[in-house]
């Protein structure tokens, strides 16, 4: 065993013997064996191709609300701070909002289209991360359905959480009142977490999404706020002198750290209700909590009734240096 081993066994101990190390270890090692990255690139790839078909039916809305109208609400007042927005917003623009059907009828389309691609893509990633076997995951249309569900949540949860932390970042809002907005704004969040996870995972998981949704929905309201207040003060300035093209980057850079947020506080419930900690940092030997999980990431890959898939493994050799 040389040195630089030895340095990684101790470290290795160390974490093993403190809980909270361990524990926060056990859902990085967990997120990486359940190819974390790679379902949260596909969540954020069809969270950026329902975003465009939603711009256009956002903008489409309000181009039959009227320009005259909108600039005296408070929501035009918001939509003036941003960059897609703000220069087709009022009477005297260049290039006023306007209504189109045929616009509607796309970005409905599409935004159908986008969502369900989002909802697929989530419900397979929660069944992956709770190590569902094939086997008992929902069929075709249960996932259709389970889809909508999370449509109408995700939908309704969006709408409060960003006009609550619209007010929280707004410039001309005293202290105590941002604070309670945002305070507001976590609430929701948690709650709508804890939907959607429940939406989202196969039935033949019972419970155990509080925690998740604790720390999910309390990061997305810091996200949220961090996010809109880069939009109203970095992101007109940004645009000037990179276009859309950083726009677009940027927006999916925020979607892929959103699901990568999500799918995090997903994996905290995993661990916490199997308690699968500690983890080791170098094999052999393998703790009880990675056997566990090796155990469970096998036999996900069941896909008939008839199959059975089993796991076995070899006793650990001695690590221990070798006597002189």
């Amino acid at each position: 065993m040389n040195l630089i081993e030895r340095a990684v066994r101790a470290v290795d101990g160390l974490q093993q013997r403190r809980r909270v190390p361990a524990f926060l270890f056990a859902v990085v090692k967990k997120y990486g064996d359940d190819r974390g990255p790679s379902l949260a690139a596909l969540i954020a790839f069809y969270g950026f191709l329902a975003m465009f078909p939603l711009l256009l039916l956002f903008t489409t809305v309000l181009g039959f609300i009227g320009n005259d109208r909108l600039q005296e609400t408070a929501l035009g007042a918001t939509l003036s701070e941003f960059p897609v927005f703000g220069e087709q917003i009022g009477r005297d623009v260049t290039q006023p909002l306007e209504g189109s059907t045929f616009g509607l009828a796309i970005g409905l389309a599409g935004l159908l289209y986008g969502s369900l691609g989002v909802s697929q893509a989530a419900q397979h990633a929660m069944a992956q991360l709770w190590n569902v076997p094939g086997v008992v995951r929902p069929g075709f249309l249960t996932r259709i359905v389970r889809s909508m569900v999370f449509f109408l949540i995700l939908a309704s949860g969006l709408a409060v959480t960003g006009y609550l932390s619209g007010l929280a970042t707004g410039g001309s809002r005293s202290g105590p009142f941002r604070l309670l907005a945002l305070l507001g704004s976590g609430a929701v969040d948690v709650a709508f977490y804890l939907a959607m996870f429940r939406a989202l995972t196969p039935r033949s998981v019972s419970g155990g999404f509080l925690p998740g949704a604790i720390v999910g929905g309390l990061g997305y309201a810091l996200l949220l706020a961090l996010g809109t207040s880069l939009v109203q003060h970095q992101l007109r300035h940004a645009e000037a002198l990179y276009g859309q093209f950083g726009f677009v980057l940027g927006l999916l850079g925020w979607l892929y750290l959103v699901s990568q947020l999500t799918l995090y506080a997903a994996e905290l419930n995993v661990v916490l209700a199997r308690r699968l900690w500690p983890r080791s940092i170098v094999q052999p030997p393998l703790t009880d909590a990675d056997e566990r999980v090796l155990r469970a990431i096998a036999e996900q890959e069941e896909r008939r009734p008839e199959q059975g898939v089993g796991v076995g493994f070899d006793p650990a050799p001695d690590t221990a240096p070798a006597e002189p």
